[in-house]
Parts: C-alpha cells; structure tokens; sequence
C-alpha cells in the first residue's frame, strides 16, 4: 500500500485540535462520519453516539473484522462557579494533577464557542513554602476564564455540567516529530481513516468493521455497545500508548519507546490477548518487514477488554502508536510509527 506522510499529518492536526471530552464527541463524529461515506458501504452514528461503518467483504461467509478508534480526550466538567466568576472542574479520565497549573483549559459553551481559561494558583509571594510543594486534587483547583460574577460566567454560556479539554494547538516539529493535545486516541482514529481509504478500492475477503468509540476514557462503554451491535469474527482495538523512554526510566520500566514502530499488547490490566490473535498481527508485520514492539505487560487499558467479552466473546488484540506525555497538554509522537501502524492493520485486514 502507498503511504502519504503529507496526509497522515494533516488528518492528525484535523483531529487533534477538535473537541471530544467523554459523552460530548459530537465535533468528531461530526468530522469522522464525513470523511467515511467514500470509503465504505455505511456508516451511521448509533444511539450512543459512536461512528459505525461496514465494508463488505467478497467472501459471503468470510470472518467480520472488528478495528476499534475511540474518539473521546481526557477533559474537564464544570463542578461549581464561584461568587466571584472562578469555575471548579472535576476530571474526566485519568489526568495527573501535577501538570495542572499554569495549563490552558479550553471550555465548549452550548452553542459550541470556545472558553479560554488558566489553572490558577494562590501567588508564591503569599503561600507557605509546605504549600507550594505539594499538589492539591484537581478538584479544588480554580479556573480562572476573566469573569468577576457567576451571572457573567453563565452569559458566557458555560455552567455547571460544561466540559472542556487543554487548550493545546497541533504543531509539527521537524520531518517527523509533531506535537498536540488528544493524540489518545486521535491518532488511532487517524490510523483507521488512513486503512478504510486505502481499502476503498481493494477486493478483500473478510468484511471491515469500524467503531469509532465514545466515552473509552470513562470505561470503555462506547466499544461495548458498538462491539454488540457489529457482531464481529475477531478484532483488533487501536490505541495511543505510554512511551515512558525518558530520562531517568530504567529499561525495565520503559513501557514503549517512540520510534520503534506499532506496540502490540500482549496483556493489560483489561486484556490477555489470544494466542491465535497475535500470530495474525506477527504474519501481518513480517508480509512487509514491519518493524513492532512489545507494550510492557501490564499496564494501562483498551476497549480491547471490553470488545473481547461481548456477547459469547471476541478473540481481540490491541494494536497502539506509542506517545510521550499522554493524557497531558500536550503529547509527542513520531510519524513514521503512525505510518508504520497503518500498514500493519491493513495487512492485518488482508493477510
């Protein structure tokens, strides 16, 4: 298949700078389900709010191949507002509370505008030094969006129950290197846009199934009902993984490192992959010479885990690019292991 680094880039600065808190994906669904309807035989949105497509395959009775994208970012809701125009947030997915202040917060009103706000601290001038060295919880920090009175934040067209997410634009550092917020799991979304098109004019035997995911950050409950409703053979759950290959980490803590190419899971605290589901993924990375990495057993988790017990059981596997600084302002990553990626799901459909 031919890859275009061109387009992979500026479909993941598309998707990056939208806005898909958990339960308010809309804006990217919105923008996925466009960019669908030429590469498949349909795609809908379910009731949930997921993005579901099928691409028929030639053989009648050949397996249904399940790949699963989430949409949703890990944000913020709007807990209280204050007298004086501060808002309190409570998270929604995992965020460390060390990267919190001083950060950018963008803020989604219920005509869709954009709040700017900053996490703001009490000044070092006044605090104590105990104070100053430790980290409060998120949810007794302040957002601080310019307003004097709680009636002035709610004419802004945010309350209590408002989402947002870090305010952080897409930037490309060099041939190969980009930054951005949400890259869990926009890139994998990026991933499985980039295998349905170049499978648009290929005759291929087993039928394509695509869910891209709400709510992952919160459960995993999006890739359980679309997983229901889609019935397939097998699957394979695409993600945006830790690359812990920073300064200070010993090897045997490196959970992925970026520049190595695609990790492949072979158990999460959600998942153990099935034997059979890894040998697919290993013959469809050595059909082109591709470079994957094992994700270090057993961190983190997928929709893989929640697709793999629906209905009687799905064999499943995750397959992920490997990020620095993820579920954080701003996130790292390397084009060539999206590239990579793409080619290995599209054999992984084919093979």
């Amino acid at each position: 298949m031919n890859i275009d680094i061109n387009e992979i880039i500026k479909m993941q600065e598309k998707l990056s700078n939208l806005i898909g808190c958990p339960g308010y994906e809309e804006e990217v669904a919105e923008f996925i389900l466009s960019q669908l309807n030429d590469y498949v035989d349909r795609a809908w949105i379910d009731p949930l709010g997921n993005v579901l497509a099928i691409k028929k395959g030639t053989v009648e009775n050949g397996m249904k191949i399940l790949l699963d994208a989430h949409m949703d970012e890990v944000g913020f809701m709007i807990s209280h507002i204050e007298e004086k125009g501060f808002l309190r947030i409570a998270p929604l997915g995992g965020i460390d509370k060390r990267v919190m202040f001083g950060t950018l917060l963008q803020f989604q009103t219920d005509n869709n505008e954009k709040i700017i706000g900053i996490v703001g601290s009490h000044p070092p001038h006044i605090t104590k030094s105990e104070e100053r060295e430790s980290v409060p919880e998120i949810s007794e920090m302040f957002v601080d969006i310019g307003c004097q009175s709680r009636e002035e934040v709610l004419a802004k067209g945010l309350h209590v129950g408002s989402v947002g997410t870090f305010y952080t634009k897409f930037e490309q550092l060099d041939d190969e290197t980009v930054i951005g917020k949400a890259f869990d799991d926009r890139t994998a979304c990026n991933v499985l846009l980039q295998v349905l098109k170049a499978l648009k004019d290929v005759e291929h035997s087993h039928t394509i199934l695509a869910v891209f995911a709400v709510q992952e950050e919160v459960g995993g409950r999006g890739a359980t009902v679309g997983a229901f409703e889609l019935q397939p053979t097998i699957a394979l759950a695409l993600e945006n993984t830790i690359a812990s290959d920073v300064v200070g980490v010993p090897p045997n803590k490196v959970v992925t490192s970026i520049g190595n190419g695609p990790a492949v899971t072979a158990a999460d605290r959600s998942l153990i992959t099935p034997k059979k589901v890894l040998n697919r993924i290993n013959q469809a990375a050595e059909k082109d010479n591709i470079k994957t990495q094992y994700k270090m057993p057993i961190f983190g988790g997928s929709d893989g885990g929640r697709i793999a017990i629906t209905r009687s059981g799905v064999p499943t596997g995750v397959v992920s690019v490997p990020c620095r600084y993820i579920h954080g302002p701003v996130a790292i990553l390397k084009i060539k292991d999206i590239a990579e990626t793409i080619k290995l799901v599209y054999n992984f459909c084919t093979i």
